[in-house]
């Protein structure tokens, strides 16, 4: 018999609802290598042909349909093991960790969150798997400021 083990409070189930939308998917220059490499591209190519400049930052375009260039209706995102940080941290960002409020719209929102866990464990969790996966940013100049956490968490 397994340990028991803590509740997860999310589990993408690829619905893509948080691939849709222009302007969040900002591609840092951790991303931007990680990407390239993936995609056996040099990075210019990358930015060229999948990225455009906005607010300052790099961001992945968006298609005609509205959803990121990369994801694909039934299979999810096509550069999974390249994705960008902002990805990879979803739904761990820094509203729906410090805001109650924020997490209560995010559950409504994706259905990946569990709706059986409270706001607590939530922050806890995902705060571990921000730390644990390096997916914290620190320059709000070219990285996600949804993934620039205040200095007491």
């Amino acid at each position: 018999m397994s340990a028991p083990t803590e509740t997860t409070v999310f589990s993408c189930r690829m619905c893509g609802h948080c691939c849709t939308g222009k302007g969040g998917i900002i591609v840092g220059p951790r991303d931007l290598e990680r990407l390239a490499a993936h995609m056996g591209l040099a990075p210019e190519t990358v930015l060229e042909r999948y990225c455009e400049r906005m607010g300052g930052k790099w961001q992945v375009r968006c298609g005609e349909d509205g959803n990121c260039l990369f994801f694909r209706e039934g299979s999810g995102c096509a550069v999974h093991e390249g994705k960008p940080a902002i990805c990879r941290a979803w739904p761990f960002f820094r509203g729906n960790l410090e805001d109650p409020l924020s997490w209560e719209l995010a559950k409504d929102f994706c259905p990946g969150i569990s709706t059986r866990t409270s706001h607590e464990e939530f922050a806890a969790q995902g705060l571990r798997y921000l730390r644990e996966n390096d997916l914290l940013a620190h320059d709000p100049q070219c990285e996600a400021h949804a993934l620039i956490l205040n200095r007491q968490s």
